[in-house]
């Protein structure tokens, strides 16, 4: 079991370095501004530690709308399709945490579109 294991896993990362795998999502450009708070590197790497910190701002000091903050995310990059992050497997936040393999629990308790926005059927 442990050798079809390993053999998987180097399989895996030969594959890998042979730029053979699974494809990126697809990404959905954003709808305002004409850049990120951050670069996209820094997003990639450390947007749940940007949004922690805003959390605790708000929640702790009443500091909203700051630079960091979901709602901001969701204004930007809720898709001109669905006006959601998170309704569709090719939206923003959905398709990247799929392909990571990372649940999202924000939407639990946060909207997943702007304002205003209303339901398409």
């Amino acid at each position: 079991m442990r050798r079809a294991v390993a053999t998987l896993l180097i399989l895996a990362g030969g594959l890998a370095a042979a730029g053979i795998g699974t494809a990126a999502p697809p990404i959905e450009r954003a709808t305002k501004g004409e850049r990120c708070v951050e670069d996209v590197a820094s997003m990639r790497r450390n947007h749940m530690r940007f949004l922690e910190h805003q959390r605790d701002a708000t929640v702790h000091g009443g500091i909203r709308g700051a630079r960091h903050s979901l709602k901001g995310c969701i204004d930007c990059h809720a898709s001109k399709a669905t006006g959601s992050v998170a309704q569709a497997g090719t939206d923003f936040c959905v398709a990247c945490h799929a392909y990571a393999a990372v649940k999202i629990d924000c939407f639990d308790c946060h909207a997943t579109r702007p304002a205003g926005v209303e339901v398409r059927k």
